[in-house]
């Protein structure tokens, strides 16, 4: 795409204001980058990816990604042997953090939505490498601006000694400057420091009274600060020791180096997918501030943008248009009075088009339709040239000469003011030629123009649509409202008319207009009225459709809830029955086994036989209960052998071993094999096996914030939380919830002692009454 074009379309500007909706320097890297696709496979991969994101965007609340940061200069460093210091730690460490949140987030998302698929943003997460035990070891041994003392055994011992040393000293000091005889000597009575020593401030005239090294003065001259001869080998300890605490810490700083260029490439690859995510999430964000949507792209030409407005405009005072190529318009021809909008009409299209072909959602109402276009040419606006002598005609006549020569039949044109600055005739006539000639290229044109010469011009050229901006005659101003299929018409009897001229000089000049031109005004008029109606019934049918057919995917989708509804409902029903003939059986029993008992005791006539045949009748009750499932089939791929498929009506999963006809397959599930109908059978993607190098997709299963031991006997319990814990710390979470109930308290007691001990929990509370109060236990993890 040209670079005049993008400048003149103040595509720019686009780009400046989402710059302001990154986060990251990865972001804002990948914004200055953008630009226009030409391939249509890349402009729709680049849509659909930018849709997904939309989508959780608009639904869902994304973890932060405050803190994310370029680090490829931090890794290059550690590959070639440098060593990092602790901010340059940090910002890997942040790095993880952010990525480890992001799919923690997805995989839950992933999980409770089973029938929403982000197949793109899929792809892009099973990218994000493991790096939790490096984030581990950089949190262990840091914190944001230093060493933590424990980082090393000798590192704590270098730094008590330090502190101790340091605290001998002061109280040395402290006893000089608090000596009574001291007092008038010193400038003040405070113990400071200067070139890392420790000092004190005497006046300049009781120098000779203190002995020790000076090491500086103050501005003035009348104050010295001085360290006394007590403390110098002190401070010259705590000098030896500063300079061993530095060799310790650098040989840490190089150990974690060393890890973190162990971990180079999946480093540089969490930077790559972390940086496209906030770029894909400014989109997303940018888009849903101007209430843009996404368009379909079609390999025919189309054009159809319904409601469009030009984004760099006022939203709340922006006329929104409709502009429409309809299948068989190649050229539009836009007419109508100065400053009724028709350039800003031509710059909000050019700008659309390459929005789009950058992967950026567009300001219309759903339902958008556009092609791909290998350049957009633009002639808007007067470059003439005071220092180039060229006249405003001469500068329009060479860019459209440039053009001319480049543009093919996958271009879209946009010529403002065609043939103007020069004789209307001769300009007329320029105009029409141009417009054959782009038509016999096929390229696809939208030019405005005063001439009207050029309102005709459709009618006797296939392909070829006028449109015109609205003007209102009772406010004497544009409504700047475009009207497709319509030209523009004269206003001027109208307008003088309004202002005042006498209706004796208007009759005269109306007799004065031919017989034809009045019934084409007359025309235009009713064109106008007809334009405008039929626009707003397409806009007004296009919602509708939309609405019925959300409203059909949301019966569809309760439909199919009721009948699992109805099912389990029924599956309920007969096992409460059941129960209830199960217990009848049981009385029964019980009385049959007092009426045997009363026989032989007592020798009452009852026959064996009817006591059996009363039993049955309660046993015939009996429902017998279904292991088969009545599931509907979502998917129909083609099944074949060796596919991974479901058993819909059993719930399990299977192998297909073979086909049996068109309609059934033989299944194997488990250890069992069955003969079962195609339409019983749904395809899964087979399990990929995981790279080598690089593990993707950690912990799938995601880890929930609480965990519910209610039920669980107690050593059950304990291990559960054993386990839960260290998978709660690999996820990052900071606080999690224990669910062991009230009951006798014997629980929570139980999990409060674990939680004492447990090496990954730096506190508990009970939880507040909104948490579950006495029945739930709150954990911070370290």
């Amino acid at each position: 795409m040209k670079q005049k074009t993008l400048e003149v379309l103040e595509f720019n500007k686009i780009k400046t204001t989402l710059l302001n909706e990154v986060i990251s320097d990865l972001g804002a890297a990948k914004i200055h980058q953008l630009s226009p696709s030409t391939d249509f496979d890349t402009v729709v991969a680049q849509m659909e990816e930018l849709d997904e994101i939309a989508q959780i965007y608009n639904q869902y609340r994304l973890p932060s990604l405050s803190g994310l940061s370029q680090i490829s200069a931090y890794v290059k460093r550690a590959q070639i042997g440098g060593t990092l210091n602790v901010q340059e730690l940090n910002a890997i460490k942040r790095m993880i953090q952010i990525q480890n949140q992001f799919k923690t987030f997805y995989n839950q998302l992933v999980d409770d939505e089973e029938t929403i698929n982000y197949p793109m943003l899929d792809s892009q997460t099973m990218l994000l490498p493991v790096l939790t035990p490096l984030y581990q070891s950089i949190r262990e041994k840091c914190d944001e601006t230093d060493l933590f003392d424990a980082a090393s055994y000798e590192l704590q011992s270098i730094r008590s000694k330090i502190s101790k040393t340091n605290q001998r000293i002061k109280s040395q000091l402290d006893r000089i400057v608090k000596s009574s005889g001291n007092q008038k000597k010193l400038s003040d009575a405070i113990v400071t420091v200067r070139n890392e020593r420790h000092v004190i401030p005497v006046k300049a005239e009781y120098r000779q009274d203190f002995s020790g090294i000076m090491h500086d003065q103050s501005a003035s001259g009348q104050t010295i600060y001085i360290e006394p001869s007590s403390v110098v080998e002190l401070n010259n300890q705590v000098s030896r020791l500063r300079n061993e605490e530095k060799v310790e810490m650098e040989r840490i700083l190089a150990q974690l180096t060393a890890s973190v260029a162990e971990e180079s490439d999946a480093l540089l690859v969490s930077e790559d997918v972390m940086g496209h995510l906030d770029f894909l999430i400014a989109k997303a964000r940018y888009g849903a501030n101007i209430k843009a949507t996404k368009p379909t792209f079609t390999t025919t030409k189309s054009i159809y943008l319904p409601k469009a407005y030009h984004p760099l405009l006022d939203r709340e005072t922006v006329v929104a248009n409709t502009i429409a190529f309809d299948e068989d318009i190649q050229t539009v021809i836009i007419t109508g009075p100065n400053t009724g909008g028709k350039t800003v009409t031509l710059k909000t299209l050019g700008l659309i088009v390459i929005m789009a072909q950058s992967g950026l959602l567009v300001p219309t109402l759903d339902g958008s339709q556009l092609s791909v276009f290998e350049n957009v040419f633009c002639d808007i606006g007067d470059e003439q040239s005071i220092e180039q002598s060229l006249s405003t005609f001469s500068s329009h006549m060479k860019t459209i000469i440039s053009i001319l020569n480049e543009a093919n039949e996958n271009s879209l044109i946009l010529f403002d003011e065609l043939g103007a600055g020069t004789d209307p005739s001769e300009g007329a006539a320029l105009a029409m030629s141009i417009l054959d000639y782009v038509q016999s290229i096929g390229a696809q044109v939208m030019a405005t123009t005063h001439y009207p010469e050029l309102k005709a011009y459709s009618y006797n050229r296939p392909g070829v649509m006028n449109a015109s901006v609205e003007f209102d005659i009772n406010t004497l101003s544009p409504t700047y409202k475009l009207l497709m299929g319509v030209p523009g018409r004269s206003n001027a009897f109208d307008i003088s008319k309004r202002l005042g001229l006498s209706l004796k000089i208007i009759n005269h000049a109306k007799t004065m207009v031919g017989h034809d031109e009045k019934e084409i005004n007359t025309m235009i008029a009713s064109l106008e009225n007809n334009a405008k109606r039929i626009d707003d019934q397409r806009i007004e049918l296009d919602r509708l459709v939309r609405e019925a057919e959300s409203l059909h995917q949301q019966l569809s989708q309760k439909y199919t809830q009721y009948q699992n509804y109805e099912a389990r409902l029924m599956e309920e029903a007969k096992e409460k029955a059941n129960q209830r003939v199960q217990s009848a059986t049981q009385e029964a029993d019980t009385i049959l086994k007092e009426l045997r008992d009363m026989r032989d005791r007592k020798g009452v006539e009852v026959k064996e036989h009817e006591l059996i045949e009363k039993k049955k009748q309660l046993d015939d009750q009996y429902e017998v209960k279904s292991i088969k499932q009545n599931v509907k089939k979502q998917r129909h791929d083609v099944i074949q052998v060796g596919d991974e498929v479901k058993v819909l009506s059993y719930g399990q999963k299977g192998e297909v071993l073979e086909r049996i006809g068109n309609d059934e397959a033989v299944v194997q599930m488990g250890i069992i094999k069955m003969k079962l109908p195609i339409e019983d059978l749904e395809k899964k993607e087979k399990v990929k096996e995981k790279p080598s190098k690089m593990i993707t997709r950690s912990n799938r299963s995601t880890v929930k914030m609480e965990l519910d031991l209610r039920g669980y006997r107690y050593e059950e319990a304990l291990s559960a939380l054993d386990q839960y814990l260290d998978q709660a710390v690999l996820s990052n979470y900071e606080d999690v919830y224990i669910i062991h109930g009230k009951g006798t308290g014997a629980l929570q007691k139980g999990v409060q002692q674990h939680l004492k001990q447990h090496r990954s929990v730096s506190s508990y509370r009970t939880g507040m009454p909104s948490e579950g109060g006495f029945g739930v236990t709150v954990a911070t993890l370290k």
